[in-house]
């Protein structure tokens, strides 16, 4: 899902890395479940978690890089 969205915002010229895209699943996720007339519960519940895989992604890449230029 986390492609999709980069992809759809590539579309229309925005390019983020996946921390602020992340955060930012993150922050609206938490407005909507505040404010649940706004759009929904579900939305919310949704946004956050899309948020956190993509923070837990982008820390498991962040983890191997160092790893993989050490030499043997």
């Amino acid at each position: 899902m986390a492609g999709t969205v980069e992809k759809g915002l590539r579309k229309i010229g925005i390019t983020m890395s996946k921390p602020v895209l992340a955060i930012l699943c993150i922050i609206f996720g938490i407005i909507v479940i505040v404010f649940p007339a706004l759009v929904g519960i579900i939305i919310g519940i949704f946004l956050i978690i899309e948020g956190i895989l993509l923070l837990t992604e982008y820390m498991e890449l962040q983890r191997q890089q160092p790893s993989q230029s050490k030499p043997a």
